[in-house]
């Protein structure tokens, strides 16, 4: 079996969360280090991994795989300079923080023929591949409403100070609101229009918290908002149609999994409490549904055969550019007060 040698440019949350502990389980890929600026942690999870101290040094190891996992505002940067080096790259969401931007480094992979995928797991989330599977079977005929909810009660500012900073590629917009632009886009395609409202509601920040943006299709139209201030949350997922409804909260439970030092594996991970199943209402039938399992694993299998067989990466750049084009349509509308038309 090919080997994909892969470095980190971090090992923080996301590191040590979302992609060491996958690396580690699967076959194809060896993860050989990460860069590590001043806390040299990782080689005590992982005795074999090395601890680079520069980007150059990571760039001129033998990895093939380069994950951009630092701040948004350097995705751009640092992604670019590890296509440039030759480099395979998996690139954090937000991707970057113009679509101008994604649409550069997209050009560069494609010229250079290299795998160039954005890290979208939340695709891999069993809620959103249970919703998926729902819109799919056409059971709630044609939908008229949907909306998508990522919201939790966090109303203190980061001890991080620089995500409580104006600068690019900060707040909630491009954090949370990344995941669920994307999963709006999967599930229904380009709309013809945007309007959005975008606010900071906790005192002394310098950043969204806040968003309420509407998707206009022709026949339908889906809602997607984000908060700090959900002390009682709403359903997740729902969907209106012509047949019956779809409700479903969040349950995915991956990130608390690893979060406890959990190991993934392919039988039993992602799997959902039976309480968080989704309520499906058609006809005079009202009942729970059962949720899929949901695995990031998935996300790195797909990479590994695009990388090992040349297949598509399982999330292209292009679609991250068509994320940031909403989001950068949506701050226009919500500075102007406007209704936004798209091309």
């Amino acid at each position: 079996m090919q080997i994909i040698k892969t470095a980190l440019l971090a090992y923080g949350g996301s590191g040590k969360l979302f992609h060491a502990p996958f690396l580690n389980f699967h076959h194809g890929f060896q993860l050989v280090g990460a860069w590590e600026r001043s806390k040299k942690n990782i080689q005590h999870d992982y005795a074999d991994a090395k601890s680079f101290d520069t980007l150059e040094e990571v760039l001129a190891s033998d990895a093939e795989l380069i994950i951009v996992n630092t701040p948004i505002n350097t995705h751009f940067e640092y992604a670019k300079k590890a296509l440039e080096a030759g480099k395979n790259v998996l690139v954090e969401k937000a991707f970057t923080t113009t679509s101008e931007e994604a649409e550069i480094l997209d050009k560069i992979a494609k010229e250079k023929n290299l795998k160039l995928c954005v890290y979208q797991n939340r695709r891999w989330d069993s809620d959103f591949l249970t919703v998926q599977k729902i819109l799919k079977s056409g059971k709630l005929g044609e939908i008229s409403e949907a909306e998508i909810r990522f919201e939790r009660y966090n109303p203190n500012l980061s001890p991080k100070a620089w995500k409580e900073k104006n600068q690019a590629g900060s707040g909630i917009l491009m954090d949370l609101g990344s995941h669920i632009i994307d999963q709006a886009l999967v599930l229904f395609g380009w709309p013809e229009a945007v309007f959005a409202d975008i606010r900071s509601l906790r005192p002394n920040t310098e950043v969204n918290d806040f968003f309420d943006i509407l998707l206009y299709y022709p026949d339908n139209r889906v809602r997607l908002k984000a908060t700090f201030f959900a002390k009682e949350q709403l359903p997740g997922y729902v969907l209106q149609g012509r047949n019956g409804s779809f409700i479903k909260m969040r349950g995915d439970v991956q990130e608390d999994e690893l979060k406890l030092g959990k190991i993934p594996n392919r039988e039993t991970w992602g799997t959902e409490d039976s309480k968080n199943q989704g309520l499906i209402n058609v006809g005079d039938k009202s009942e729970n549904l059962e949720t899929l399992q949901g695995n990031y694993l998935h996300l790195f299998d797909a990479l590994y055969r695009s990388i090992v067989m040349d297949e598509p990466v399982p999330v292209p750049a292009s679609d991250a550019v068509k994320s940031l084009k909403i989001m950068e349509a949506a701050e226009e509308s919500s500075t102007k007060g406007i209704k936004i038309l798209l091309k």
